[in-house]
């Protein structure tokens, strides 16, 4: 196989460059609260969950109840000044819309995240790229998070379901994600993926354990990266057998 038959993809991170914007809205709901967040604490406990995952985090650590009242004004608080800021403009990552557009010509693409569906489809409308996605899945429509593979298989499972369908249905192995954090990377494998990491929130060490890691999406391709990926799957296989 020449290249990947799916690609499946995270959002924030990966596509948006918005992950500072969600730390400092974060960081401005709980100091409300008289919970300060630092950006190290946030990168290292908050990024990879969505923000229901998030707050109960953070109140647990306040030694507060976690209640759905609680939960829900806490991201009601968030969303409002997350959406105030991105009406200033989505930025995305140098050379990933060119990616993304490629690479929807070579194989069907989803979206795994732990983002909002409003939010994830608003950035898309405004970079022209919603047509290029057979399949998103959002924060509000699994139960179990990353490092969870539950999104991950619920991706692929819309991908075969869309139309037109694929034949013979796209197996795990058949498909390549693309992550940025080590909850991410580990939900991916989990669900049987092979995957890519790139380095725009962790540092290349600490993501080390994907197939491959890479420092930009900027002029890669689905079969450049799935040989990389497939390198990367076969030497973890010898270390581990001892070959």
């Amino acid at each position: 196989m020449s290249g990947p038959r799916a690609l499946v993809l995270d959002f924030n991170g990966v596509i948006l460059d918005d992950e500072p914007v969600h730390c400092a809205t974060m960081q401005e709901v709980l100091a409300e609260e008289s919970f300060a967040l630092s950006d190290a604490e946030y990168r290292q406990d908050y990024l990879a969950l969505d923000d229901r995952g998030a707050f109960a985090l953070a109140l647990r650590r306040m030694g507060r109840p976690v209640t759905e009242a609680a939960l829900t004004d806490l991201i009601r608080r968030k969303g409002v000044r997350y959406h105030a800021r991105m009406r200033e403009g989505y930025r995305l990552f140098p050379g990933v819309a060119d990616f993304v557009r490629a690479a929807a010509g070579h194989a069907p693409l989803a979206i795994a995240s732990g983002a909002l569906r409003d939010e994830i489809e608003a950035a898309l409308a405004r970079a022209a790229l919603t047509s290029c996605f057979a399949a998103i899945v959002s924060a509000e429509e699994i139960r179990r998070m990353k490092p969870d593979p539950e999104i991950y298989r619920t991706a692929l499972a819309r991908l075969n379901a869309a139309t037109p369908r694929p034949g013979p249905p796209i197996a795990p192995a058949e498909c390549l994600a693309i992550e940025d954090s080590m909850a991410g990377v580990r939900a991916a494998q989990a669900a049987g993926m092979r995957c890519v990491a790139v380095t725009n929130s962790y540092p290349a060490e600490a993501l080390a354990f994907a197939e491959v890691v890479v420092a930009s999406l900027a002029g890669q391709t689905p079969p450049s990266l799935w040989r990389a990926a497939t390198d990367g799957a076969r030497r973890a296989g010898s270390r581990r057998t001892g070959g």
